[in-house]
């Protein structure tokens, strides 16, 4: 029986249905990692305190969903860019102190946590998976050059996710062209304060919000489409898509949703010539970067991502087969 020294978890309520377990445990066997485990526990916002005072050093790191993703800020330092930036971390790393009973963590009150709690790394690892998603497709179409001359891009949807999208399209415009734009199609435009002061003044990046009835020509138009909203709720977009005799996408979409897969709207999409990407690629690529960074692999290794995302894409499309 293997003894598991290392522990890594997906959090979140509900969570039954996460296919993380599936992408990390795939790679620590691709990685030779005896010893580690990763498994999903439930937990919601008022239980993430408690869960966390309960661990022990043989945690190396979680992944979190909405709303842990803001819940877990207090407990943590942001450690990255785009969790810095966005105050959203989809990944925590502990760093347990080297002897029992020198705690490094605070809880939210500021006050110490049993004398358990370690300090703990935040990520976000969610705007990355995106643009490698991206990447990857242009890699496979013999186009990777092709963000060059991208100068547009829409986003559906003004949620949480919304806000990982946006600066994900502020990282593939960073190419020198000028009259570049970011476009957010939602329900109710402006509900989300947050988005605007994504995209920094020295992106020269131009930001505007519409409605999603009124966007069929900024989506068409668009070099990149990102669709943030959840389960069938894009389906009216799609329906509107497909009505649309003159509707000829010029760019790529990709809708995070991965069940059902295809989407309604990656099906729309398609029918009408346009290139488009499942959410499975946004998870598996924001997954690689989680396990990364939870078992400290070598990122100077030049093989690593070539034992990494075979491993783990297998074993998420036998998943969702």
């Amino acid at each position: 029986m293997t003894v598991i020294a290392h522990r890594c978890a997906v959090l979140g309520k509900p969570i039954a249905h996460s296919l993380s377990p599936v992408l990390h445990n795939a790679a620590y066997k691709a990685l030779g990692l005896d010893g580690w485990a990763y498994e999903r526990h439930e937990v919601g916002e008022s239980d993430l305190d408690g869960f966390l005072k309960g661990l022990d050093p043989t945690w190396r790191g979680l992944s979190l969903t909405m709303p842990l993703k803001k819940t877990i800020q207090p407990y943590g330092a942001p450690s990255n860019m785009w969790a810095q930036c966005l105050k959203v971390a989809n990944t925590a790393i502990f760093d347990w102190p080297a002897e029992p009973g020198i705690t490094p963590g605070v809880t939210p009150d500021g006050t110490s946590a049993t004398g358990s709690l370690p300090a703990i790394r935040l990520y976000n690892t969610d705007v990355m998976g995106i643009v490698l998603a991206f990447d990857h497709e242009l890699k496979a179409l013999g186009e990777p050059d092709r963000w060059k001359s991208a100068t547009s891009a829409a986003v559906i949807g003004n949620g949480n996710t919304a806000a990982s999208a946006v600066a994900a399209c502020t990282v593939m415009l960073k190419n020198g062209q000028t009259n570049k734009r970011i476009t957010v199609a939602a329900r109710h435009p402006g509900k989300n304060r947050q988005l605007p002061d994504i995209i920094g003044e020295g992106d020269a990046i131009a930001y505007d919000e519409k409605t999603i009835d009124a966007s069929a020509d900024t989506l068409r138009d668009a070099d990149i489409v990102i669709s943030t909203i959840p389960g069938h709720a894009a389906d009216a977009v799609a329906e509107a898509i497909g009505n649309d005799d003159s509707f000829r996408p010029r760019g790529i979409l990709l809708d995070v949703v991965y069940d059902p897969r295809p989407s309604a709207l990656i099906r729309a999409w398609r029918a009408k010539g346009g290139l488009a990407i499942g959410g499975e690629e946004m998870l598996l690529w924001q997954a690689i970067l989680q396990v990364i960074l939870m078992t400290g692999a070598d990122t100077a290794d030049s093989s690593l991502m070539d034992v990494l995302e075979p491993a783990m894409r297998h074993a998420l499309e036998e998943a969702l087969k």
